[in-house]
């Protein structure tokens, strides 16, 4: 097998620079190190490749730095004194051998720029990753290590073996040790049993280059080591499989929190007072503006808290969603309790008004919602990887459902939910003022929803169209899992959004969902209260 020519360069760099740290003295590598630099100024591709190779091979205190300036174009020369400079980040101009400032008088003199091509851009990649591998920082040491395992160039290995020598984070020191496994995999002059064990090293990475390492060995490898890269190979299918379960699962649940947060307001709504909200979605996507809102003010006014604008934007989102939630449920559904079919088609109405008008605030384009610094990033769990912002998707809406049940059982406004959901003339004529307890549960409802927005923001764009994508997965949830029974919202979402993952490998996005709301379908026909019944009015009824 034939490596790529960055790949041969970056091998040979780092076996040069493991025989010069270990061979040439102080004042021998400093002649070198000029020897190297003088490729520089002869303007010719070849000469420079050759400086690249020498400036590896010396192990230069400032290497690094030059390669830097040569990939960015700021690595020049004096044509007549034959000096190589180079220019940092911020534009100061610095001898190229030692990083200090260039004297005044090369200052005023007209420099070349050291020319490169795609050949030699290939060449200083590789020369990068050579001075990578003996980095103070453990974490570039680990991921130049990883590059010679993508390459498994035999001629890499003098350079591993030094680098392990000396090598005291275990990290790097984990991934020299797979590298130099790699390479012995592939070599046909090592020994036999040694190969073998290599194999199994290599096979514990799991990834698509161990599989790669294991399954081009040559045609004339010996049946031992075959064995053992055969069977490292079925090992690896047999973790992906479990590994994409692992996933899907995991992505279920994240789908099942979003549905989750969606839901449970249209849950209390629903049980409470026995309304079909359209407009519920709608709610959602005030919440998001409002996180949008509150990002832009926080930025543009006190961008000392941009950090914190997401958690700032929570009691934000709620208030601004219930206000609205409120001031519906007075001025348009208080007319209509006991209509379904008319509440449905004014919610509808309602939602239509909200998309227009929002359209017509902060226009049809999508808006951006920053995910802060601290929701960045993945973090791997079992060969899984996993954004943060999904984990905490999940971790919050089992917060927010935690604190509505605590909500409903410990509070006087939990107490009186519970007693008008169970049955309302009966609340009613002990004296609990119903209408005000539909005012409160329809703005509770449509705070959550709001919540719901701010999530949804990290994950989708904010849109006025954005409600509208989960308020059909939102009444799934509710029916399914039974009408007013948070329990049954938390079950529903779960089990949903896990089975609309687990389908979707098999069936596609579209049929999955087919099937999973044929399944829905069938079930309410055998159970109609869903999941967790609830007793009171809609079975009184």
């Amino acid at each position: 097998m034939v490596a790529p020519p960055m790949l041969s360069g970056l091998v040979r760099l780092i076996a040069f620079a493991a025989f010069c740290a270990a061979l040439v003295a102080g004042p021998a590598c400093a002649d070198a190190i000029d020897d190297a630099l003088s490729g520089f100024t002869t303007d010719k591709y070849d000469d420079t490749d050759k400086a690249l190779q020498g400036l590896v091979a010396t192990a230069a205190p400032n290497g690094l730095a030059v390669i830097e300036a040569l990939a960015a174009g700021r690595l020049l020369f004096d044509p007549e004194s034959k000096t190589v400079l180079y220019k940092d980040a911020s534009g100061a101009l610095k001898l190229a051998k030692t990083g200090e400032p260039a004297p005044a008088e090369l200052a005023g003199k007209p420099l070349k720029t050291v020319r490169v091509n795609n050949r030699l851009r290939r060449a200083v990649d590789a020369a990068g990753g050579a001075f990578e591998l003996r980095s103070p920082d453990a974490a570039k040491r680990a991921a130049a290590a990883r590059a010679v395992f993508k390459t498994r160039e035999s001629t890499a290995l003098p350079a591993i073996d030094h680098a392990l020598a000396d090598e005291k984070d275990a990290a790097a020191k984990k991934a020299l040790e797979q590298a130099r496994a790699a390479i012995i995999l592939g070599k046909a002059d090592a020994p036999e049993a040694e190969r073998a064990a290599a194999a199994a090293t290599v096979a514990s990475v799991a990834d698509p280059d161990a599989l790669a390492a294991l399954r081009t060995l040559p045609a004339d490898t010996p049946v031992s080591v075959k064995a053992a890269a055969e069977k490292g190979v079925a090992a690896i299918e047999r973790w992906a499989t479990v590994a994409n379960v692992i996933q899907n699962l995991v992505y279920g649940m994240s789908l099942g929190s979003v549905l989750l947060l969606a839901a449970i307001g249209l849950a209390i709504t629903f049980g409470v007072m026995g309304v079909i909200n359209m407009a519920h979605g709608e709610m959602v996507m005030i919440g998001a503006y409002a996180t949008f809102l509150t990002q832009s003010l926080i930025g543009a006014y006190l961008p000392a808290l941009n950090s914190a604008s997401l958690v700032i934007a929570i009691p934000v989102a709620f208030l601004v969603a219930g206000a609205v939630g409120a001031l519906i449920e007075r001025t348009v559904i208080r007319f209509l309790y006991g209509r379904p079919l008319e509440t449905l088609l004014a919610t509808w109405g309602v939602s239509l008004i909200l998309q227009q008008a929002v359209r017509s605030v902060f226009g049809p384009s999508n808006r951006t919602v920053q995910t802060p610094e601290w929701l960045q990033g993945s973090i791997e769990i079992l060969g899984v990887s996993l954004t943060w912002n999904r984990i905490a998707i999940i971790l919050f809406a089992l917060a927010v459902f935690f604190a509505l049940q605590l909500l409903l059982r410990r509070t006087s406004l939990g107490l009186q939910v519970r007693a008008v959901t169970q049955n309302r003339r009966m609340a009613g004529s002990m004296g609990i003022r119903t209408p005000r307890v539909d005012a409160m549960t329809f703005g509770l409802g449509s705070g959550v929803a709001g919540i719901a927005g701010v999530a949804l923001s990290q994950i989708d764009n904010v849109s006025p169209n954005l409600g509208q994508n989960y308020i059909i997965d939102s009444f799934l949830v509710v029916v399914f899992g039974g009408v007013g029974n948070l329990w049954g919202t938390l079950v529903g979402a779960l089990s949903i959004g896990v089975a609309n993952k687990l389908l979707e490998p098999f069936a596609g996005a579209v049929l999955g969902k087919i099937i999973l709301l044929i399944a829905i379908i069938l079930f309410i026909q055998k159970k109609p209260r869903g999941l967790f019944a609830l007793k009171g009015r809609a079975v009184e009824a």
